[in-house]
């Protein structure tokens, strides 16, 4: 096998949390309305959350915003970025990060109304 010549997954969604470090601050606000400002412009699929952002496309993509990401928050003045980050990719069917919080959504919903007739 050919280990250089092996092709990244062609869809990926990442979880990351990027973290400003040694700014003499407890906020990291101002950083983080920098990383959403370039994520939006990047035209790909994301969600903010209170821990970190995922964002959705091809894998190039993906790892091009998060290193994008790091030179924004770089640009800043912050000498030292770090981030720690969780990558999702899957083979059988396509599944944005969307589809999979509505499938669990679903699963409570049915619960609730299962519970609500039982009673």
């Amino acid at each position: 096998m050919e280990y250089t010549q092996i092709a990244t997954p062609e869809r990926c969604y990442a979880d990351f949390c990027l973290i400003p470090v040694g700014t003499g601050s407890t906020s990291v606000a101002e950083e983080v309305a920098a990383v959403q400002r370039l994520l939006k412009a990047s035209g790909l699929t994301y969600t903010m959350h209170s821990a970190g952002t995922t964002v959705e496309g091809s894998w190039d993509e993906v790892m091009k915003v998060i290193g994008q990401a790091h030179s924004v928050v770089h640009s800043k003045g912050v000498v030292r970025v770090q981030s720690s980050m969780r990558v999702g990719t899957r083979t059988d069917k396509k599944q944005t990060a969307k589809d999979k919080v509505k499938r669990v959504e679903d699963i409570l919903a049915k619960e609730s109304t299962e519970g609500a007739s039982s009673s």
